[in-house]
């Protein structure tokens, strides 16, 4: 027959199992699950303090919240190799792991993160703002969002270009709306028998009527230069970004109704031109 143990044996060694692995590990368990608890709520009342004090302030609605979800993303990561210290696991491999993670997602997302950190110096800086009419990276048209990695701009053409915000924060960018208004550039070529200072007097005269102009900004019309086919008379009126291809356009009409209807030659190309041209 094969021996048995006592029943006063298993109850102690039963006992004992329980006091030394059981319960400790029961209340680590425990302690694990107040701590994550616990930093859970802390970090949620932070994220929630700094949410609110993000929106008081001038940063991008944007941003403060791409802000928030990476930092309360860190903290989690943050909380959870506390509790693993907790256990007794050894984190310094974990955090090497996740360290080495870090850098080959920098590697493999260079470009993507050079947009984003971009986009986060132009929400900071704010360059341009949406409804701006800018040209910048290559494009010209309105800003219709300042996105976190790309900025959508819609062109004269009504088409949407979506520029990298690398190229277009690398880039020169000039701002047309900073200001309330903006200078139209526009030239009347006059023949040499043409009466200058008559043509001045009529296009400033004519441009009058043309709508849309900056108010105590008339508009200019000078001598630009001398060519050989006559001289060339700057027009350049004023007017707010929005009205610029309106005034562009009936600032382009005006010159030639003003200057048809008061009997102005048309300029002749100069006979050595024209045999130069031929050749």
């Amino acid at each position: 027959m094969p021996e048995t143990l006592a029943p006063s044996v298993v109850t102690t060694e039963g006992f004992s199992l329980v006091a030394s692995v059981i319960v400790p590990f029961l209340f680590k368990l425990l302690g694990a699950l107040a701590l994550w608890v616990v930093g859970g709520w802390l970090i949620q009342l932070a994220m929630r303090l700094l949410r609110r004090t993000l929106s008081r302030g001038a940063l991008d609605a944007t941003l403060a919240s791409y802000l928030i979800t990476i930092l309360n993303a860190l903290l989690r990561v943050v909380l959870v190799v506390a509790i693993l210290g907790f256990f007794g696991i050894e984190t310094a491999s974990f955090a090497a792991l996740l360290a080495g993670a870090g850098v080959a997602i920098g590697a493999a997302w260079s470009g993507m993160l050079g947009n984003f950190a971009a986009g986060v110096f132009l929400q900071l800086f704010r360059p341009i703002n949406v409804g701006d009419y800018i040209q910048a990276g290559g494009t010209e048209g309105t800003v219709k969002e300042v996105g976190m990695f790309v900025t959508a701009i819609t062109s004269p053409d009504n088409a949407i270009h979506y520029v990298g915000n690398v190229k277009l924060f690398g880039d020169n960018i000039v701002n047309y709306s900073e200001h309330p208004y903006r200078r139209v550039e526009l030239v009347a070529q006059l023949d040499n028998t043409a009466d200058v200072q008559r043509a001045i007097a009529l296009l400033k005269d004519g441009l009058g009527s043309v709508p849309n102009q900056y108010e105590g900004m008339p508009a200019d019309v000078e001598v630009l230069e001398f060519t050989e086919r006559g001289p060339k008379l700057a027009v350049r009126p004023y007017t707010h970004t929005n009205h610029y291809w309106q005034v562009y356009f009936d600032t382009n009409r005006t010159i030639a109704e003003v200057l048809g209807k008061a009997g102005f030659p048309v300029p002749r190309i100069p006979v050595a031109m024209q045999s130069g041209g031929s050749n």
